[in-house]
C-alpha cells in the first residue's frame, strides 16, 4: 500500500470556533478542504500520533461517511497505529468522549455540527477532542488554525478506506482500522451510573415516555437502552433512524424545534415523561406533563437529586455552570455546601474542573448537561438520570419540579436569539454596550435599578489562564439580570443571544407565565443594548 503526498494551498477560513470548525456543506466540499483541516489537526498533535489510537465518528449528517473515509486514509498515512471508528461512521459526541477515555486514545475526531441543520444545504463540522475526551482548548485550536494557514500538502493513503458497515478489524497500510458498535461501550458506562433495574421497574409499572431522537444520532442509543435493555414499549423512541438531513427536522432540542413532542406533552393524554436530544447526542430537552423544564432548572434538579443514583451516591464534589445559565444550581450548591463555578460558554472550560476533581456535575443553558463520566455534555445520560430519580422518588416529573421550586425558589428564565444578524451590526452593539458599562450602575429602566454591569472574564482555578470578553452582564437590584453575548456556533452572520432571569422565592407566584414575569427585564435589556437600533430587529428570531 502506498502513501500519496498531495500539494495544496491553505484556506484562510479554517479557524475553529467554540466547537470546532463549522461551515456550510458547500464549503467543506471544496477541493482539499476537509483534507487540509484534518492534516492540520494531525500535524498539531504531532509525534504523539505515531502508533497511537485515534477515535473517529460523527452524527450521520450529510457528508459524514465521505469525510470519515477521508479521515481514515489521512490518519493511516500519518502513522496512526489504530483507528477506532463507529459503525457506519456514527458515534454520538458523548459516546466518542467515552470511547477516547476507555481506549486510551491520543484523541478523537468528531464529525458534527451538533444542533445545526443538516443536508446538502445545511452545515457540517469537524472538531478534535483531547486524550481526556474533551474538546481541544483554545491553545490547541489556535495551533491547528496556524498550521492550517501554512499548509502546503497533505498525506493520504492511495487505497480506499475499509467498509464502515462491517464490524471488525482490517489493515490500511500499517494502521489497524477497527469498526466498532457505536452503542455497546456507551451503554455499559450508563449501567454503572444509573440503576437499570429500578428504571425498568418504572416501565413494568406502566410508565409512559416519549423520546424524540429528531432523526439524529441518539436514535440507535435510545432504542437499545430504553426499549431493549429497560423494557420501554416499542415506539417509545420516535424519529429513531439517523438521516443525512435529519428528516427535515432542525436537530436542536427546544420547544420551538421539537414542536411535535411539546404538543404531545402539553396534551390531555400526555405521557409521564418527555425528552429529546440533538444532532450529535450531547444536548437534551426535558418535558414533564404540561411543563417544559428549562435546562437551567434541569441542572439544578439533577444536582439536588443525583445522590439517589448509584454513580453519584457519595455526593457531589462541586458543580459548575456557564455564565449565561440561570443561578438555580448555585442555590443547590449552597445548600449542599459544595463549590459552584461560573465559567464561559463552551464545554472545554469544564474540562479542567472535571479532571481536577473539583466538580461532578456541570451544565449550560443551551440544553447541555454532563458529569465526570465523560468530558462532553451528554443528552441521553441526562434523560436516564432523570428516569432514575423519578423511579427512586416515586414522584411525577411535574410534581418533582414544583417541589424543587417550593424548596429553592424559582429562577424565571428565558433566552432570546436574534439569528443571522449582520456581523458588523452585532459587533457594533456589543462594542457600544461595553463602552457604557461604567455608566450603567445606579441607572433605572422601568421599575428596575442597575446594581452592577461588567464584561465577564474567567480565571481558571486549575491552570491560572484568563479568558476575557465572554459576555456582558447587567445585574439588577431586584435579583434579576440580563446577559448579552454573540454565539460562536452559527455559520451565517452573527447570532445575538440575550439571556434574561429573575428570581422568585414566593411559591404562590411560581405558576405565572415566564414571558410575563420577565417582561420588565426584557424591556430593560432591549433599551440598554439598543437592539432594534443596531440590528433592525424588533423581535427575536427564537424564544426559548
Amino acid at each position: 500500500m502506498s502513501i500519496r503526498i498531495v500539494p495544496t494551498r491553505p484556506y484562510a477560513d479554517q479557524k475553529p470556533g467554540t466547537s470546532g470548525l463549522r461551515k456550510k456543506v458547500a464549503v467543506f466540499r471544496q477541493p482539499h478542504y476537509v483534507e487540509n483541516f484534518v492534516q492540520a489537526i494531525l500535524d498539531t498533535v504531532g509525534e504523539r500520533l505515531r502508533g497511537a489510537t485515534l477515535v473517529l465518528g460523527g452524527d450521520g449528517r450529510f457528508l459524514n461517511r465521505e469525510a470519515a473515509e477521508t479521515v481514515i486514509r489521512i490518519a493511516a498515512a500519518n502513522g496512526v497505529g489504530r483507528i477506532l471508528v463507529g459503525q457506519g461512521g456514527l458515534l454520538s459526541t458523548p459516546a466518542a468522549s467515552a470511547l477516547i477515555r476507555s481506549s486510551g486514545a491520543v484523541g478523537g475526531i468528531i464529525l458534527s455540527a451538533s444542533h445545526n441543520p443538516g443536508g446538502p444545504e445545511g452545515d457540517f463540522g469537524i472538531k478534535y477532542n483531547m486524550a481526556n475526551g474533551g474538546p481541544a482548548p483554545e491553545e490547541v485550536t489556535g495551533a491547528i488554525y496556524r498550521r492550517a494557514s501554512a499548509l502546503t500538502g497533505y498525506r493520504i493513503m492511495e487505497e480506499a478506506a475499509p467498509n464502515l458497515d462491517r464490524l471488525g478489524e482490517t489493515r490500511l497500510g500499517e494502521a489497524r482500522v477497527e469498526v466498532v458498535d457505536p452503542v455497546t461501550n456507551y451503554a455499559a458506562l450508563m449501567e454503572q451510573l444509573v440503576d437499570f433495574d429500578r428504571i425498568a421497574g418504572l416501565f413494568r409499572g406502566g410508565f409512559r415516555m416519549r423520546f424524540d431522537a429528531l432523526s439524529a444520532v441518539t436514535g440507535p442509543y435510545a432504542q437499545e437502552i430504553l426499549e431493549r435493555r429497560l423494557g420501554a414499549p416499542a415506539g417509545t423512541v420516535v424519529n429513531a433512524t439517523p438521516l443525512p438531513d435529519f428528516g427535515g427536522h432542525h436537530p436542536d432540542p427546544n420547544p420551538v424545534h421539537a414542536e411535535a413532542l411539546m404538543a404531545e406533552m402539553m396534551g390531555p393524554d400526555a405521557p409521564d415523561f418527555g425528552a429529546a436530544s440533538d444532532g450529535d447526542g450531547d444536548r437534551n430537552m426535558i418535558v414533564a406533563p404540561g411543563l417544559f423544564v428549562t435546562p437551567s432548572d434541569s441542572l439544578a434538579i439533577l444536582a439536588a437529586q443525583a445522590h439517589r443514583a448509584p454513580g453519584y451516591s457519595r455526593g457531589l464534589s462541586g458543580v459548575a455552570r456557564s455564565m449565561p445559565t440561570s443561578r438555580a444550581v448555585d442555590r443547590v450548591a449552597k445548600r449542599l455546601g459544595v463549590p459552584c463555578y461560573e465559567t464561559p460558554t463552551g464545554w472545554k472550560f469544564f474540562g479542567n474542573l472535571l479532571d481536577s476533581g473539583r466538580i461532578t456535575l456541570c451544565g449550560e443553558e443551551s440544553a447541555g448537561t454532563g458529569s465526570d463520566h465523560v468530558r462532553e455534555k451528554d443528552g441521553l445520560w441526562a434523560v436516564l438520570l432523570w428516569l432514575d430519580i423519578l423511579a427512586a422518588t416515586g414522584q411525577r416529573a411535574d410534581d418533582l419540579v414544583r417541589a424543587h421550586w417550593a424548596e429553592y425558589g424559582r429562577d424565571y428564565y428565558t433566552r432570546h436569539d436574534y439569528e443571522e444578524v449582520d456581523a458588523a451590526a452585532a459587533q457594533g452593539l456589543m462594542t457600544a454596550l461595553r463602552e457604557r458599562l461604567a455608566t450603567l450602575p445606579g441607572t433605572r429602566f422601568g421599575g428596575l435599578t442597575v446594581e452592577a454591569a461588567d464584561d465577564f472574564a474567567y480565571a481558571d482555578p486549575v491552570d491560572g489562564s484568563v479568558t476575557a470578553a465572554q459576555g456582558v452582564r447587567i445585574l439588577f437590584a431586584e435579583d434579576a439580570r440580563a446577559v448579552f453575548r454573540l454565539s460562536g456556533t452559527g455559520t451565517v452572520g452573527a447570532t445575538l443571544r440575550v439571556y434574561l432571569e429573575r428570581f422568585e422565592p414566593d411559591p404562590a407566584r411560581h405558576a405565572l407565565p415566564v414571558q410575563e414575569v420577565l417582561a420588565p427585564i426584557i424591556a430593560a435589556a432591549r433599551e440598554i443594548a439598543g437592539i432594534e437600533a443596531h440590528t433592525g430587529r424588533a423581535e427575536p428570531s427564537v424564544i426559548t
